[in-house]
């Protein structure tokens, strides 16, 4: 008997609006189109693909929302990660991609909420905000780019006076205030997806580990008590999944990232802190992020680490970055701490595209996944219906492969993190 693990022991897990745990798999079953992964890629995929009247199956090995889409910082932030390579291989066609499609992801969640009354504390509002002269620079080179193309309105480029009336902090030197940008809490999120995929006819298995695809007209995808023969399947995981080795190993290194929740705020306090209730990130390589939740705590993530060890006390490590930041909370509790891991590819361009022409795949958003994973949901959606898409500009990019990723990957990401959080601690 497969044995599924539960979700992290976290502030969302405890929290989460109920959801049914759901039986495995242990037949042999046929749909249109068999998803792996029930994180945001595979269940926004799962929905997108049952409102245009396909037939759905869905598996996961553990939990709905189990890995990343069930546990990071809730920022729904516009835009992709690697941008700036993706262009520079691709060129204007890239380009008009990107600008095109940098709030898609919200608009799509925005408009799932309100269509399934789905409560996930959404809340438009983000920023990122600079530490020194460099990064502001580089803050209104962005703006200026927003600008060019018609979404100046959209931003709002703060120095350090204006800014400290959204962030009540003297940390940075100023900011990028997104009003398109927002928060959410993520597992509500998907959990309030996947129940509308279902009342859409999506079949979803939990505890059900894929261990092979078969190859050919129609892809059969091989369970550890059953199968699913489709028309396409979809390869919707992230850091946790080994699935297509020949194909997809060694361009995309786990990195772990955590995250720690104060207790429940005085409204006074909120005032002091976020009084315009922003979702935060800084403009460091390696970079923190915090925002309030529904109930008023300040949740606070960071501390990323790409040696493959876990940091045994997250709170105690977590803990100091908040208060320098929020001196205020010097003697506010934290009641939750927990971590989890996320895929970055090397060039930070998200790993999209085929396998075959009838198996898709996703992975690698390096922290855009909440937005991200929905566009891609469409993108998948669009291209099994013969509509032109971005699956195909994605899959020409050319990534760098690690050799013996698993052996070696992790140690050489590691010094190459250690370089960059030195370039950021002097501000170079």
């Amino acid at each position: 008997m497969q044995i599924r693990q539960q979700h992290a022991p976290s502030y969302y897990a405890a929290s989460a609006t109920p959801a049914p745990e759901r039986p495995a798999l242990d037949e042999d079953i046929e749909a249109d189109i068999v998803i792996v992964g029930g994180g945001f890629t595979g269940v926004a995929s799962a929905l997108s693909l049952a409102e245009r009247g396909h037939s759905v199956v869905l598996l996961e090995a553990n939990r709905i929302g189990w890995g990343a889409s069930g546990r990071n910082g809730g920022q729904c932030l516009g835009g992709w990660s690697g941008e700036g390579e993706l262009v520079k291989q691709a060129g204007p066609k890239a380009e008009e991609f990107l600008w095109n499609t940098r709030y898609l992801g919200n608009d799509i969640v925005e408009a799932r909420i309100q269509k399934y009354d789905i409560k996930c504390d959404y809340v438009r509002g983000a920023a990122t905000v600079a530490l020194n002269a460099r990064q502001m620079k580089a803050l209104e080179e962005e703006y200026a780019d927003y600008a060019e193309h018609g979404l100046d309105e959209v931003v709002e480029l703060a120095d350090g006076p204006a800014l400290r009336k959204h962030v009540v902090t003297d940390a940075y030197v100023g900011g990028l205030i997104d009003h398109r940008g927002a928060h959410c809490h993520p597992l509500n999120l998907v959990i309030g997806e996947a129940a509308a995929a279902e009342k859409n006819g999506v079949k979803i298995f939990e505890g059900t580990h894929v261990t092979k695809i078969e190859h050919g007209p129609a892809p059969v995808v091989h369970t550890d008590r059953g199968k699913v023969t489709a028309k396409y399947a979809i390869l919707a995981g992230n850091a946790y999944h080994a699935l297509e080795k020949q194909k997809l190993s060694g361009y995309m290194l786990p990195a772990k990232t955590y995250i720690i929740a104060t207790e429940p705020l005085s409204d006074a306090l909120v005032q002091e802190l976020l009084p315009t209730n922003l979702a935060v990130c800084d403009a460091n390589w390696v970079l923190d992020y915090f925002r309030l939740t529904g109930d008023k705590r300040l949740l606070f993530g960071g501390r990323c680490s790409y040696s493959n060890r876990d940091i045994d006390d997250i709170e105690g490590s977590m803990t100091p970055s908040m208060r320098r930041v929020f001196p205020q909370l010097k003697k506010t509790r934290v009641d939750f701490s927990w971590g989890g891991v996320i895929g970055i590819p090397l060039n930070r361009v998200p790993l999209i595209g085929k396998v075959s022409d009838n198996v898709f795949y996703a992975q690698g958003y390096a922290g855009h996944g909440v937005n991200c994973g929905h566009i891609v949901g469409e993108m998948f959606a669009d291209a099994i219906r013969g509509k032109e898409t971005g699956v195909d500009l994605f899959d020409a990019t050319k990534h760098f492969r690690v050799p013996a990723a698993d052996a070696i990957g992790g140690p050489m990401l590691a010094l190459g993190m250690s370089w960059y959080r030195m370039r950021d601690a002097l501000g170079i």
